[in-house]
């Protein structure tokens, strides 16, 4: 993880002078610095950021990795001006959803009985979504403390879950984890989007307007920056330096459609020049590498796991272009977060998505890829041999897309809104038009 000082997010004090909130911020997820995981890593910058204006930081964190159940970090330590509390998790994460709910119970436990020990009254609780449904395990700790809470929503349970199937959460049962969820909402401070549909959701559910806002999530665009492909050494020790290559990065998980570009491969095959490169992990990663196999298609593929950060911007930089995808039941219930990073690369994209979604929308606006609707193998395919045969085309759609990055979804903007936010709540001032001032 870098710090810079162009940002604000420097690893030292702030110095006199700069704003403060006026109250301690205690900020609590699942996963926070070194993990590499994505809601880690965002939380951990804001974090950062933070101290570095001046605010008293607290985080409340598990102490298992996302990608490693044998890593265990330290339960209490302090790291550029952030104070850190980690509670024990499972070395695993488990995969029956009984197994799951345990510990999801085990976690809203650790985390209230921590948030209720170390604040006081008057402290801002940022909440994420990672386990889902944490701010309902904290609003009565808020209550009780007299905090103020503060809901940053990277998803919304439970209907993510009731979208994707999960047994049990249609009926009854669901009902009332949204009723509680819903109340934890219009009782908070604030709730975060990361999205405009996802505000519109909220809106949706009775939450009040002046307490909603979006502040979208971002990628480190000082780090991330176009890099030509053919010098990237990664490609060279990957045995891609010949190849025109369809990447994606991060998590492949239950929301995301895999069989879509599993078609156009199979459309592919006889195309050797063509491979489709995965980094990282996800639910999904097996049964696209079974697929794969079970096509004939091992040649085409290459799997590795998460880079080090450090090798982030090399590793985006890779492809020649990206996928993303999102099941289009989950638009307003979840924003992919690749977005950012691809955009920070300079890459064009393929968004295999409703094509009334928010990213949809924003890649047809400023012409960055295409989007693709899920099962449409034969366009994915089209799409992939028309780009690979006009590079002028894919120079550009990359200058758009890291232009549209650097005019609308700067890491810097994100960070400095939060903060915006932050003081506003400390100041009891967060009514009515403060709210369309810090939306990013």
């Amino acid at each position: 993880m870098r710090f810079h000082e162009r940002e604000g997010g420097t690893a030292s004090r702030a110095t006199a002078g700069n704003p403060r909130v006026g109250q301690r911020v205690i900020l609590i997820n699942r996963y926070f610095y070194p993990d590499r995981s994505a809601t880690g890593q965002m939380l951990s910058d804001l974090a950062f950021f933070l101290a570095g204006q001046g605010c008293d930081v607290h985080v409340i964190a598990g102490a298992g990795a996302y990608d490693d159940p044998a890593l265990v970090f330290p339960g209490r330590e302090e790291i550029a001006g952030v104070t850190i509390r980690r509670i024990a998790t499972g070395r695993a994460r488990p995969r029956s959803l009984s197994a799951r709910a345990r510990s999801y119970l085990s976690l809203y436990r650790g985390f209230a009985l921590e948030a209720f020990r170390h604040s006081r009254a008057g402290d801002i609780l940022v909440v994420k979504t990672d386990p889902p449904l944490l701010s309902c395990a904290l609003w009565p700790v808020a209550k009780l403390k007299r905090l103020k809470q503060v809901n940053w929503l990277q998803d919304l349970y439970p209907e993510v879950a009731v979208a994707l199937g999960v047994a049990g959460l249609r009926g009854p049962i669901g009902r009332a984890l949204a009723r509680l969820r819903n109340a934890s909402l219009r009782g908070a401070a604030l709730n975060v989007a990361i999205g405009e549909s996802m505000r519109a959701r909220l809106l949706s559910l009775n939450v009040p307007l002046k307490k909603t806002c979006v502040i979208a999530n971002w990628c480190d665009d000082w780090a991330i920056v176009p890099r030509p492909a053919a010098s990237n050494p990664l490609r060279e020790a990957w045995r891609l330096a010949d190849k025109f290559v369809v990447g994606y990065s991060g998590n492949l998980g239950r929301a995301h459609d895999y069989r879509t570009l599993l078609g156009a491969a199979a459309i592919l095959r006889d195309q050797r020049d063509i491979v489709f490169l995965f980094i990282g992990g996800g639910e999904q990663i097996e049964r696209l590498r079974d697929g794969a196999a079970a096509l004939g298609l091992d040649a085409q593929f290459q799997f590795h796991p998460y880079q080090d950060a450090a090798l982030l911007p090399q590793s985006l930089c890779a492809p020649d272009i990206h996928w993303l995808s999102l099941m289009p039941e989950l638009e307003g219930l979840i924003v992919p977060s690749k977005f950012y990073g691809i955009a920070a690369a300079a890459r064009p994209m393929i968004a295999v998505m409703h094509s009334e979604g928010e990213i949809a929308r924003l890649v047809r606006r400023f012409d960055c890829g295409a989007v693709i609707a899920p099962g449409d193998s034969e366009g994915f395919a089209r799409t992939i041999l028309a780009w690979r045969e006009d590079r002028d085309r894919l120079a550009t759609m990359g200058r758009n897309a890291r232009a549209l990055l650097d005019g609308d979804f700067r890491k810097r903007d994100s960070l400095q809104a939060w903060h915006r936010a932050l003081t506003a709540i400390g100041h009891n001032a967060l009514v009515g038009t403060a709210v369309e001032e810090i939306n990013v």
